[in-house]
């Protein structure tokens, strides 16, 4: 969950958001370093006394300057495409939850165990200070520590866009489509997303309440 005045990304509770961070960190010190390295050479050459203005041509600067950027955009792509294949990769789940955005709140069906769903809509008492405003939701989706899990993803009458920032899932949910995302949390507790994806005047408050629990915790919730 993000904090006031928070300026990182979300905890880690994913494998895929632990490797999107690192990809992260890892691009913008890259990014920092380039700027700092254009920024120095361009503070020299302006202070520079000594400056050559009749230098009509150079082979080997020419493909200096060519190739050091192409060696830098490589940089970046090999690992955003690992990245970008491994996050639609649907491993050997454990079962599947069906997720259906509606105007404005978020349905969730367990067809593995006996056509379980329920409806989970923004709680709208704010004075209570137990709650979190904009994010407490009556009914969470509970799923089991250290599972992989399949989401369905769709929705029923406008697109929606189903978004967990600290598990590294952000899937557009489309009328007539199905779109699917891997879930799998090692850590236990609570966590929360939101509609990422403007879908009329109450888009600010659906949002989207997960706790993971011990596997038997959650056959007991299956059960009851």
């Amino acid at each position: 969950m993000a904090y006031s005045g928070q300026l990182g990304l979300q905890e880690m509770n994913s494998p895929m958001m632990m490797f999107l961070s690192d990809f992260h960190d890892t691009s913008m010190f890259i990014m920092y370093y380039i700027s700092m390295q254009v920024i120095y050479k361009i503070v020299v050459i302006l202070n520079q006394k000594f400056t050559d203005l009749k230098v009509c041509g150079h082979t080997r600067l020419e493909f200096l300057w060519t190739l050091t950027p192409i060696i830098q955009l490589l940089i970046f792509t090999v690992p955003s495409m690992k990245l970008l294949y491994l996050l639609d990769e649907i491993f050997d789940y454990d079962f599947s939850i069906k997720v259906i955005g509606r105007q404005w709140y978020w349905s969730y069906e367990y067809s593995d165990f006996f056509k379980k769903m329920f409806d989970s809509y923004m709680i709208n008492n704010f004075k209570e200070k137990s709650l979190l405003r904009l994010l407490d939701v009556d009914n969470y989706m509970v799923v089991p520590v250290k599972s992989h899990i399949r989401l369905l993803i769709s929705a029923s009458d406008v697109i929606h866009s189903f978004t967990i920032p600290s598990m590294g899932i952000k899937v557009d949910a489309v009328p007539g489509r199905i779109n699917q995302a891997t879930l799998y949390a090692y850590r236990y507790g609570v966590f929360f997303g939101q509609c990422s994806e403007i879908c009329g005047v109450n888009h600010s408050f659906m949002p989207i309440g997960v706790e993971v629990t011990g596997l038997k915790n959650f056959l007991n919730w299956v059960n009851n």
